[in-house]
């Protein structure tokens, strides 16, 4: 049976971490009375197991080329560096073991006339129906000189003033056709023109496997580092980042590490640096900004309060909130970022942790209404934040939500 729906993995991956056994003694710690109580780990695997549905993933041999014609299909290029073991095994272009070194590909997919904005149609089996399913039409490797050729031809064939690229960092739990087939799907639904690069980090793909990720994530700092200091060296004329979830604690660490190396990238090439749903605490990401100081433009910050990946990532942390769902918007605007409230949307996943994805076919409207605003801050502008979205922008776009930003320099009074 063809499943058509929402990628499991990049959709509601944090939802998903704890499904581990139970049976583990660190899983239970003794009482006053000397009984055997269950820990926030197995309160937060009583939550994921009623949460998580069971559903096939794309695994090992999952990225066959399709020779099949597609007259009416979409056609995407995407430039990939990542820091994941290249996978020898037909099909398979990566796996999640770590590489030593940064490696590249370019890899084009087609996306079916009858996509549904928001989801990815998984084929039903290798390579797929590109008339119905997201297909892999052609990849190879690159190398480092290779890379930087092909993002200047990319960026060749946009007319001059949408000589743009658009990296996407993704999160937890995610293998590389869903890595892969997630940026397609933004792209895609964006409609925007930029060139599509993908950063993916060495994620094992699996439930169990958080504290691998987690680490994971830190070792990609130097490769993402790499990978945006060559995109920005390239012919692009602007640079824009999305990371999701984990993907997001691989950013602001990267972020962190340029600020402090005294060698910051171009300011007039940087555009916007978006963080959805991000799995990171507020405390690390509040000294992470008083360490590396606010971005030359804020961090476009995606919040839904009702995001239950979030919440059973938050009683792993003690209770500690995620960025990604702070309750404090003001908070967050009086930290000079701008936050999009995406709370009353309603989520196509049962975590509610994939909104994101929902938002891409907006991103033209949206992206105007964040330009509209007036992002220099000003000292002493603490004492509220500005509503935005109205008339021109809540006609545009068709989602409930709000747009918060009261840049000030509360940080650097501190």
């Amino acid at each position: 049976m063809k499943t058509n729906a929402t990628v499991p993995s990049a959709g509601d991956p944090e939802l998903q971490q704890l499904q581990t056994s139970t049976s583990r003694p660190a899983f239970t710690r003794p009482t006053a009375r000397g009984h055997a109580a269950p820990t926030r780990l197995a309160l937060v695997l009583a939550l994921t197991m009623v949460l998580v549905a069971c559903a096939g993933r794309p695994g090992p041999g999952s990225l066959t080329v399709s020779q099949e014609p597609a007259p009416d299909a979409t056609e995407h290029t995407v430039l990939v560096a990542t820091t994941r073991q290249r996978d020898t095994r037909p099909g398979s272009l990566f796996s999640g073991e770590r590489a030593d070194e940064l490696d590249h590909a370019v890899a084009t997919v087609s996306v079916p006339p009858s996509h549904e904005p928001g989801k990815i149609e998984w084929p039903s089996a290798p390579p797929g129906n590109p008339e119905t399913d997201f297909t892999l039409r052609a990849a190879s490797y690159l190398d480092d000189t290779g890379f930087r050729a092909a993002l200047n031809r990319e960026l060749a064939k946009r007319p001059k003033g949408q000589r743009e690229v658009f990296v996407f960092v993704h999160g937890y739990n995610t293998r590389f056709p869903e890595a892969l087939y997630r940026m397609v799907q933004l792209k895609h639904d964006s409609g925007l023109p930029q060139v599509a690069v993908l950063f993916t980090w060495a994620s094992s793909g699996e439930i169990t496997g958080y504290l691998y990720d987690n680490n994971s994530a830190t070792i990609a700092r130097d490769g993402l580092e790499k990978t945006l200091r060559a995109v920005a060296a390239s012919n692009a004329e602007k640079v824009n980042v999305l990371a999701h979830s984990m993907g997001n604690w691989v950013l602001t660490e990267t972020a962190r590490q340029i600020r402090i190396s005294g060698k910051p990238l171009p300011r007039n090439k940087m555009g916007l640096l978006a963080m959805a749903a991000p799995d990171l605490d507020v405390d690390v990401f509040k000294s992470q900004l008083r360490r590396s100081g606010k971005p030359d433009r804020p961090y476009v910050i995606l919040v839904s309060r009702d995001d239950r990946a979030l919440q059973a990532s938050s009683l792993l942390a003690g209770g500690k909130q995620r960025l990604g769902a702070y309750d404090d918007e003001e908070g967050l605007a009086e930290l000079g970022a701008v936050v999009v409230d995406l709370t009353e949307v309603k989520g196509a996943d049962a975590s509610n942790h994939g909104k994101f994805a929902q938002l891409a076919q907006a991103a033209p409207e949206l992206r105007r209404a964040l330009e509209s605003l007036d992002l220099r801050a000003q000292v002493g502008t603490t004492d509220a934040t500005v509503e935005t979205v109205g008339n021109t922008a809540k006609a545009a776009i068709t989602f409930p939500l709000r747009i918060l930003t009261a840049p000030i320099t509360a940080l650097s009074r501190q």
